[in-house]
């Protein structure tokens, strides 16, 4: 969904969804301000009167002269560009703040983190089956295909299943397991010793991002 501008919260500030509790607070300083409760989610920052420092750090490609200004110049600020003053870092000393779109920031925000939601719940995974006592040749042949698979940045999901009474050469699967992982670690990066669960043991190889 494209973006749609909303009004912003500099000016008058009419439509920020704040609602003025009775009476008022003076913050440090000279400055009257007005006391105001906004329900916010957790990925949204302090801004306008919410910000209660004293003084902050102004950046941003909105500002002329980066530097230390009052709190109240920072606010004049932000409402003669018709912008709101958003505290990028509180914990800094004094706090960093920007002036900008608010509403265009926690857009391009949101759908940034979106994405890359979308991009890591697209790992593919792909699964290599053999046996505990599989022989040298099929070995070689899986080999071959799981490099494939961790070059087009595949997992490798490698299982041995164990039938009927092999399970008694459980050790056998996991020296296997293990050797198929040394034989990768060119291509991939184990992420886990074999697991046995049931009648069949696994282990995990991540593809390993080659130097530039």
């Amino acid at each position: 969904m494209p973006y749609k501008p909303k009004p912003h919260y500099g000016g008058s500030r009419p439509s920020t969804g704040f609602k003025p509790n009775s009476g008022s607070k003076t913050a440090s300083g000279a400055r009257g301000q007005r006391s105001f409760v906004r329900q916010k989610a957790d990925d949204e920052l302090n801004i306008n009167e919410e910000i209660i420092a004293p003084q902050v750090r102004l950046v941003g490609d909105n500002i002329a002269e980066p530097g230390i200004y009052p709190i109240s110049k920072a606010l004049q600020m932000a409402d003669e560009m018709e912008l709101d003053l958003v505290e990028i870092s509180a914990k800094a000393d004094p706090p960093v703040c920007k002036i900008l779109d608010y509403q265009k920031y926690l857009y391009q925000q949101r759908k940034k983190a979106k994405e890359m939601k979308q991009n890591a719940s697209k790992v593919v995974i792909k699964e290599i089956r053999f046996g505990p006592n599989t022989d040298e040749h099929d070995f070689q042949f899986k080999l071959k295909h799981a490099r494939e698979f961790l070059e087009e940045g595949s997992k490798v999901k490698a299982t041995i299943f164990f039938r009927g009474r092999s399970i008694m050469f459980a050790d056998q699967g996991e020296k296997q397991l293990l050797r198929f992982a040394v034989e990768l670690e060119e291509f991939g990066r184990a992420e886990n010793m074999p697991s046995l669960e049931g009648k069949r043991m696994t282990m995990m190889i991540a593809p390993v991002k080659k130097k530039q």
